[in-house]
């Protein structure tokens, strides 16, 4: 309102000690309206456009919220495989080249599709890395313990492994690559890791998390770095266990909705 933009706009946002800050606003659609449309099955930026022009939403017919059936899952896609030895670490910068989409009935099956879209296939059983900060142990402990429910082998550096095996979840230690070899690279050359969560912190862990995350691309290991995507994962790989993947069109999807 303040603004005065009528139409579709995009806003940047960051929030700093419970206080919200508008970094900038952009009278435009943004990537995440196509997403909208195509989960909707509404064009949103005619819509739009119309509205910019003089049109009302009355006019549009467009004045109840759409329905969604399902759940769809927008992943970014990332150019990391090009640039070996970059760190894949995400930061406030845009390093993402595109997006895709996963659509299923159930939480785990989208999640799942949204990684094999964006080049990233979970898998359904094997061995886990798992190494992270002190802060995330807590949540990491819960989501080790499913993973070993599905019988995946946990394998994790010194600390991240007292902590699980401390808590009930069998875990088998490996080196750190400042450790000495034979370390978690030599594990991952050899094919012995299947996915790994990894959350460094400090200068030396940020120098380990920055050789892993590269030689995960280059060797097409998945890897997860915050623990909502991890928890994600979980239901994925139980959802796939359960029930194989389909697929259909949206134009299909559609037809039974509306």
């Amino acid at each position: 309102l303040a603004l005065g933009v009528k139409g579709l706009f995009n806003i940047q946002f960051a929030v700093k000690d419970d206080e919200v800050y508008v970094l900038e606003v952009n009278p435009r659609a943004s990537r995440t309206v196509p997403f909208i449309s195509k989960a909707t099955g509404h064009p949103l930026a005619r819509y739009a456009a119309h509205v910019a022009a003089g049109a009302a939403l009355a006019d549009l017919g467009f004045l109840d919220e759409p329905s969604v059936k399902g759940f769809f899952i927008k992943e970014a896609v990332f150019p990391f495989q090009k640039f070996p030895g970059v760190d894949t670490r995400l930061g406030p910068e845009m390093r993402s080249t595109g997006e895709v989409m996963g659509h299923a009935s159930s939480f785990g099956h989208a999640f799942v599709k949204s990684q094999a879209s964006a080049g990233v296939s979970l898998p359904a059983r094997g061995a886990v890395f798992v190494s992270v900060n002190d802060f995330d142990k807590p949540v990491v402990a819960k989501i080790a313990r499913e993973l070993a429910k599905l019988n995946f082998e946990i394998i994790a550096t010194e600390g991240t492994a007292r902590w699980l095996n401390q808590m009930g979840v069998k875990a088998c230690r490996v080196n750190k690559l400042s450790e000495g070899s034979p370390h978690i690279m030599d594990a991952m050359r050899d094919g012995s890791v299947d996915l790994i969560i990894n959350t460094p912190r400090g200068s030396q862990a940020h120098e380990d998390g920055i050789a892993i995350r590269s030689q995960a691309y280059v060797l097409g290991i998945p890897i997860i770095t915050t623990m909502s995507a991890a928890a994600a994962a979980v239901q994925g790989i139980k959802r796939m266990r359960e029930k194989e993947l389909s697929v259909r069109s949206l134009q299909s999807h559609y037809l039974n909705v509306m």
